[in-house]
């Protein structure tokens, strides 16, 4: 963790009816920190960033909110929040929209600055109904940062957004964490969070089952793919005992196998000529799938 906690969550139960959505839970987001918080459907995600928010109470266990109730006035002016699905006037201008945010925080940022930040001048004057998708999302990221906080929530930020937008976004949160904002991030793009994150918390069943920094949970997949152009025949190679699957992509052979270095020298051994090689090691999509696939979320934390 980077610094002091600004957040946690510490044993947290939360039940509804028979659904236990949070058991036993503890999380904690530190000063400085980019915590991608992940999990499958009915993980408890979002129970979680309510509880944090305030907006629920955890049935047992307990929540803090810069060492506060997460209900207090003077903790809830401390951060900003953009959340997936959201309500807001279709007639108002994103600069009104903006403008009105800042009404609740002690020392907002100057809403044309925002703007600016944002690149909203061509849609500050337009009505927000008639929006798209994405230019909605970045309207409502300048709702969420306008107060200046020390602690910023986004659920599935980049929803919507096309590729650019999507890049522009990335850089405007690199920036805010480069100048000391924390934030707490929930997305299902994966590749979001391999490029953001300084920190993973993956949650399965209502229970922490992974944390770590990404190459930390990248490592808990122990296969490494081999790509390579080769002489050697095919059914050479599958018959090696470290191979576990075998297949040709873009040209080259592709190997998977637990154990690249021994696959390596095989290469080396058996063709001289041997070319193009390559070892590429689990991405975290792939980590996230085997960490949370069946029989894995028992509960027990993998990596920290």
């Amino acid at each position: 963790m980077s610094g002091a906690t600004l957040a946690s969550l510490n044993s947290a139960v939360k039940r509804f009816g028979r659904i236990t959505a949070l058991d036993g839970l503890n999380l904690s987001v530190g000063r400085g920190e980019l915590l991608a918080l992940l999990g499958p459907n009915g993980a408890g995600k979002s129970t979680a960033i309510n509880i944090l928010l305030g907006l629920q109470r955890p049935d047992a266990g307990h929540a803090e909110l810069f060492g506060m109730d997460p209900q207090e006035i003077n903790a809830r002016r401390r951060i900003g929040i953009m959340m997936q699905e959201v309500g807001l006037s279709p007639s108002l201008k994103p600069r009104e929209l903006i403008r009105q945010v800042t009404n609740y925080y002690h020392s907002p940022y100057e809403v044309d600055a925002v703007i600016k930040r944002l690149s909203l001048e061509s849609l500050a004057e337009r009505r927000y109904g008639v929006l798209s998708g994405g230019q909605k999302r970045q309207v409502q990221l300048g709702m969420a940062i306008c107060g200046r906080p020390e602690l910023l929530f986004l659920d599935e930020p980049s929803v919507g957004m096309d590729v650019n937008a999507r890049a522009a976004l990335w850089q405007v949160i690199r920036d805010l964490v480069r100048e000391g904002c924390s934030v707490v991030l929930t997305t299902h793009y994966l590749e979001e969070a391999e490029a953001l994150a300084d920190r993973v918390a993956v949650l399965d069943h209502g229970k922490l089952v992974a944390s770590g920094t990404v190459d930390e949970i990248r490592s808990y997949v122990t296969r490494k793919t081999v790509l390579c152009k080769t002489s050697l025949a095919t059914d050479v190679i599958r018959a090696w005992p470290e191979v576990e699957q075998l297949q040709h992509a873009s040209g080259r052979l592709q190997i998977i196998t637990r154990d690249a270095e021994a696959v390596l020298r095989r290469l080396l051994n058996g063709d001289a000529q041997v070319r193009d090689i390559e070892v590429l090691r689990a991405g975290l999509a792939e980590a996230f799938a085997e960490i949370t696939s069946s029989g894995n979320g028992n509960g027990q934390e993998k990596a920290r």
